[in-house]
């Protein structure tokens, strides 16, 4: 797998190891004009606003796309909300994905339970409420304040509850070692959150991966630069993998 995503995009080894790899990313970029282009010419999917409790009595909103049995929840950074995943999730609905962009609790229409902080909560409830309509695979994509949602999530449920698990220049967890789920760390090679990234990426158990994108943007801020069309085919390649 690791080889394959290396093949597709033209990287550069960086570091690797018998639990995962590491790779430098060089070549071509895909400008963001280019992408804004070829998504604007595709037919905007549909999705439904819905509306789920958390265990803690909060209550989380969501933008729900697709029909499949692979569901992927989107978790937002701390100046994001659910709506910054649409392009996105857009493309992940054409790979035949159900997702699932939610707002952290204080964002939109989402209310806080009793937890202070609480965002694993949010992302817990978001995993029943996809298992609860069928999903028989979920895997999880985080950025910053939600990578470290997510990874915190992971880490408390059962084994093989989560599929994959992305985290894009996700905030530091304490959980890095119990995560569970196919892990694919990413972040930009000049971001100041790469020694942390790095740092969680050698704790993580296996199998594993990272992926240092040139340029110093921040998380979902990649989506707005030459980067973002290779950020986009790094996240559908982890996501649909060939079969074996």
């Amino acid at each position: 797998m690791q080889q394959r995503l290396a093949d597709k995009a033209g990287w550069g080894r960086q570091r690797g190891g018998p639990d995962g790899r590491a790779w430098r990313l060089r070549g071509r970029s895909y400008g963001w004009g280019v992408m804004m282009l070829a998504l604007a010419t595709a037919a905007s999917a549909e999705f439904t606003e819905v509306t789920f409790d958390t265990a803690d009595g909060g209550s989380v909103n969501a933008n729900l796309y697709g029909d499949g049995t692979h569901a992927v929840l989107l978790a937002h950074g701390a100046i994001f909300n659910k709506e910054s995943w649409h392009m996105l999730a857009e493309r992940l609905d054409r790979e035949g994905l159900t997702v699932l962009a939610i707002d952290f609790r204080g964002y939109g229409k989402s209310r806080p339970g009793t937890l202070r902080g609480g965002q694993q909560e949010d992302v817990l409830a978001g995993i029943r409420y996809l298992t609860g309509r069928g999903a028989t695979r979920v895997s999880m994509l985080g950025a910053s304040m939600g990578g470290g949602a997510v990874a915190e999530a992971a880490a408390v449920v059962a084994d093989g509850e989560i599929d994959n698990l992305i985290l894009l220049a996700a905030v530091r967890s304490g959980a890095a070692e119990r995560m569970s789920g196919r892990k694919l760390f990413i972040v930009s090679e000049g971001d100041s959150m790469r020694p942390s990234v790095t740092e969680q990426f050698e704790r993580a158990r296996g199998p594993k991966f990272l992926a240092l994108l040139p340029g110093d943007a921040h998380a979902q801020h990649i989506f707005r630069t030459e980067q973002a069309g290779r950020l986009t085919e790094l996240i559908v390649d982890w996501l649909t993998p060939p079969e074996p």
